[in-house]
């Protein structure tokens, strides 16, 4: 069942939503070669404990995981690029980083991820993060009330495939609000006109990614993280965004 917020409530995701973007934008900094992931999951930590928020992650359980995730952010390292367990690895030169953090605060959930670069950039590696963020803003700038998820997933995939990108539809996008994953799920590729039709108060997240040269995932040994088939390097971008009367709002944006 789809939940549709009030701007009360928006204005409350909102106030969550800054604190995951400004915690994102400090790790964007520390993802530093000879900084070890572990560090990178201390830091995110210490932050929600100090602003008192709640971990979407900690206890998280779904069927597409083995047991409690247990740790506060997902860090995909190189061909992983969704759900990484973080793990005792020192960030090398040229490593892909992805970062995806969940909080809860006073009860109303944002998500939101980002893929950086960790010292010399490889151009394919460039052009495959800004894939993702075009991809992202794209299919932002269609989420108005009146419009479809499909235009939404249309948007996603059109940019994708324009860069000659393979597009998984196994795991996307979803509503959030008081919990991590409300209805609807969100595709990375669909039917423009098609699905739940958008109205204000709908709260979703929107997060294409892909794989250089495949739209196959393989799972770790450790039962949660996801990596590129064939070893491809991957990217990830996600912003939680809020339909609203006036037009799309991000909700996840730095001040």
């Amino acid at each position: 069942m789809v939940e549709l917020k009030t701007p009360a409530e928006i204005a409350r995701m909102r106030v969550t939503g800054q604190f995951v973007a400004e915690v994102l934008t400090e790790l964007r900094g520390k993802a530093q070669i000879g900084v070890n992931l572990l560090e990178l999951e201390a830091i995110v930590r210490e932050r929600i404990r100090e602003r008192g928020a709640v971990s979407c992650y900690v206890d998280y359980a779904p069927s597409f995981g083995r047991g409690p995730f247990r740790n506060t952010i997902c860090l995909s390292v190189n061909d992983a690029v969704l759900h990484g367990l973080p793990f005792d690895y020192t960030l090398r030169d040229g490593d892909v980083l992805s970062m995806d953090l969940a909080v809860s605060i006073d009860g109303w959930v944002a998500d939101s991820a980002i893929t950086v670069i960790v010292g010399t950039p490889d151009p394919e590696d460039v052009r495959l993060i800004r894939t993702t963020e075009e991809a992202l803003r794209a299919a932002i700038a269609v989420a108005h009330a009146g419009n479809t998820i499909g235009d939404i997933s249309a948007a996603i995939a059109q940019v994708a495939k324009g860069q000659g990108y393979r597009v998984n539809t196994e795991f996307g996008g979803h509503g959030l609000g008081r919990t991590m994953h409300e209805d609807p799920h969100v595709p990375n590729d669909g039917r423009a006109g098609r699905g739940f039709r958008l109205r204000p108060g709908l709260t979703i997240a929107i997060e294409p990614w892909l794989a250089r040269t495949t739209d196959r995932l393989v799972t770790d040994p450790d039962g949660w993280t996801l990596r590129s088939a064939d070893g491809s390097r991957t990217a990830h971008s996600e912003h939680t965004v809020a339909i609203t009367e006036n037009g799309p709002e991000i909700l996840t944006l730095t001040v």
